[in-house]
């Protein structure tokens, strides 16, 4: 207890009090728009809005090319080189100019296709897609403008633009769910994080200047191949997850019908709310750690750090949450996802099960191990994909809860048989 009260008093806390703020300030608006959606769509809307995040969150990902944390890296890198630098902005700014033009071409186009393929032909929503191919460029251009911030180093103006855009973004969801009901929840996905552009652009202009260079000679393919590898990793995680999610959402509303589906997504985000902090403390904490160690000893006193440190908060959290349930589902919901109820024992021991794997797959990042992430990532999607097809025949909607609990048993002890001389020398 002592060591914890050092680790949080003396480095953790210190490091990511002003990004716990955005963290806690995220877990509001989602807990706020998540009522909104609760009273005005319900269940068969909430699982069509879960079908545009996930389907966002891979068009984001073909949009900037998965190349996010490879700008952070060589921004940081080449920040003193004026060169090196034009040629990386350049690079990246005319690939993801291309891919977005592509991209937003095929939604824009494509939009009735879309419509029957994310939602089914019983929606007619095309209008979304539309409306998101126009949006795209903004957006992309907002992970672009805050990738740069960050790889400059200036953490606290990506923070701030994170807050903003979290609460402008929980304004516009209440104005177009309160007026629009489902087509104003399904545009306030797409709006809402358009408007990080004009936050970001606001941020950055004291820098603006490194852009004035970028031009179609700088083009490097070079630069392409030294971000390939951030942009396979992002691209299998931020790709292969969502559209998994997609597929097996619309196999429950075929099977079992869109409320129940509803009730899955409405778990799902009853679990992304405290995955959060888990998932920032990994990153802000312990991934420098992780990237940092040199040898088995000293990763494996930094994995212990978190087994004993971190997971037995998380494991207590989890435990009041399961013993509260019912009186939690209708402050964030509505009493009609009372039904979630049953999801909740399944979903907390493959959450607890995640917990205990996700510092190990910290460490395929930290040392780039491009080649094992991706074989991991997708053994394990697999793995989620062919359990919930049947375990869901069987338990109904609880098995997609059942098969996320057996998905995580599995992938911990493989990567535990992976990662065994760290533990055992």
């Amino acid at each position: 207890m002592n060591f914890f009260k050092n680790i949080v008093g003396k480095e953790l806390f210190r490091v990511s009090s002003l990004n716990s703020i955005s963290v806690l300030i995220k877990i509001v608006v989602g807990f706020v728009s998540s009522k909104m959606l609760a009273v005005f769509v319900g269940p068969s809307g909430l699982a069509l809005v879960g079908n545009l995040r996930n389907f966002i969150t891979s068009i984001e990902s073909f949009g900037t090319l998965g190349f996010q944390n490879g700008i952070i890296k060589y921004v940081a890198e080449y920040e003193n080189d004026d060169v090196k630098l034009k040629k990386l902005l350049s690079t990246i700014v005319i690939s993801i100019v291309f891919a977005v033009l592509v991209i937003s071409s095929f939604l824009y186009f494509f939009s009735s296709y879309l419509n029957d393929e994310i939602f089914g032909s019983n929606f007619q929503y095309k209008s979304t897609f539309t409306v998101f191919a126009l949006s795209l460029p903004w957006y992309v251009a907002s992970i672009f403008l805050v990738s740069v911030l960050n790889g400059l180093g200036d953490f606290k103006k990506v923070i701030r633009i994170n807050i903003l855009g979290n609460i402008i973004g929980l304004f516009l969801s209440l104005i177009l769910i309160y007026y629009y009901q489902t087509l104003g929840a399904l545009l306030s996905v797409i709006f809402a994080p358009s408007f990080l552009f004009f936050i970001a652009l606001f941020h950055i202009n004291s820098k603006l200047s490194i852009f004035r260079n970028v031009s179609f000679t700088s083009f490097d393919f070079s630069i392409i191949k030294n971000l390939s590898q951030y942009s396979l990793m992002a691209l299998v995680s931020s790709v292969f997850g969502p559209l998994l999610f997609l597929s097996i959402r619309n196999s429950i509303i075929e099977k079992l019908g869109i409320e129940k589906a509803g009730y899955w997504e409405a778990m799902s985000r009853i679990s992304s709310y405290y995955m959060l902090f888990l998932g920032t403390i990994l990153t802000v904490y312990f991934l420098p750690k992780l990237s940092k160690a040199k040898g088995n000893k000293e990763t494996k006193i930094i994995f212990w750090t978190y087994f004993k440190g971190i997971f037995p908060f998380f494991a207590i959290g989890l435990l009041v949450l399961y013993v509260l349930k019912d009186y939690i589902i209708p402050i964030i919901f509505t009493r009609e996802f009372a039904p979630i109820s049953d999801l909740f024992f399944w979903q907390l021991i493959g959450d607890l099960l995640k917990a205990l794997s996700l510092i190990l797959g910290y460490q395929f990042f930290a040392k780039k191990m491009t080649k094992a992430f991706i074989f991991f990532e997708l053994f394990s999607l697999s793995v989620l994909w062919f359990s919930s097809n049947y375990l869901i025949k069987i338990y109904d909607i609880e098995g997609i809860v059942m098969a996320h609990a057996l998905t995580y048993a599995i992938y911990l002890i493989v990567l535990l048989i992976y990662f065994r001389k760290i533990f055992y020398r």
